[in-house]
């Protein structure tokens, strides 16, 4: 597991740091040796600040509306989810118009190989200065790693619902790969629950590394082509409270030119 520590850093040096001095080097670093990372909240705070990071509470709200996921194969009604794609490239950041989210069964077997369509992830929250800086900030780091004239984007806000009985499983379809080159998983909160923990897998399956994912902004970085990723069932703490687990999962992957104007 690999983490970053900035308690070194005072608040006038949060205030004025680049990008690059508060961690996107150290994490890219960390990406090329071990093709993942573990991020501790402060410190992808500490980033997102740098980048325009604003009314984080009020986009962490918008996981208050979502729809739920009517694809489980497994019948499962633990999932709600909404669903965008954006073009991005060093020019700057276009919303595609809605589309599916498709996976080969290659990459998910149990839900894979259909289109499925979700609600559309909100222009208030799309386009409010949390997300803005989140996707100005990983656009930074994967292009810095693998420069690409631009890329294909997809955000998933999820919620993983938990009941006395009906654990959520953030991961259905297990270890798993999701057919891009880069991955952000983003807590956004945890409310009354258990477990969730990520663990990371070589591509022989050998574990290489686990962690849970607990403080808001915590986050995990990985490069999908080095690395298999999964996540533990969650149960409530409380059975007599509702339980649920909210993450922002941003996939990049690489387009042969930028999308036109």
């Amino acid at each position: 597991m690999t983490g970053l520590d900035m308690a070194g850093l005072g608040k006038a040096d949060l205030e004025t740091a680049t990008l690059e001095a508060v961690g996107l080097d150290a994490w890219a670093g960390a990406l090329r040796e071990a093709g993942f990372v573990f991020v501790h909240g402060p410190d992808m705070g500490a980033v997102l600040a740098a980048a325009g990071l604003r009314d984080w509470d009020g986009f962490a709200r918008s996981w208050d509306d979502l729809g739920m996921d009517t694809y489980m194969a497994d019948g499962g009604r633990y999932r709600k989810r909404r669903h965008a794609a954006f073009a991005v490239s060093a020019a700057g950041l276009q919303r595609k118009p809605a589309q599916p989210h498709y996976q080969s069964r290659d990459f998910n077997a149990l839900n894979g190989g259909i289109a499925r369509w979700f609600d559309p992830v909100t222009e208030a929250a799309a386009d409010g200065p949390a997300f803005q800086a989140i996707l100005r900030t990983c656009h930074a780091l994967f292009d810095g790693l693998t420069p690409a004239p631009a890329w294909h984007v997809e955000a998933h806000q999820f919620r993983i619902e938990a009941r006395p009985g009906q654990s959520g499983q953030p991961t259905p379809e297990g270890m798993h790969q999701d057919g891009v080159d880069w991955v952000l998983v983003l807590m956004v909160g945890r409310v009354n629950i258990a477990s969730g923990t990520t663990s990371i897998h070589g591509l022989d399956r050998g574990l290489l590394g686990s962690f849970t994912l607990e403080a808001p902004m915590d986050a995990a970085l990985v490069d999908d082509h080095r690395v298999f990723h999964g996540v533990t069932p969650v149960q409530p703490l409380d059975a007599a409270r509702p339980a649920h687990r909210d993450v922002l999962v941003l996939t990049f992957r690489r387009e042969s030119a930028p999308i036109a104007a």
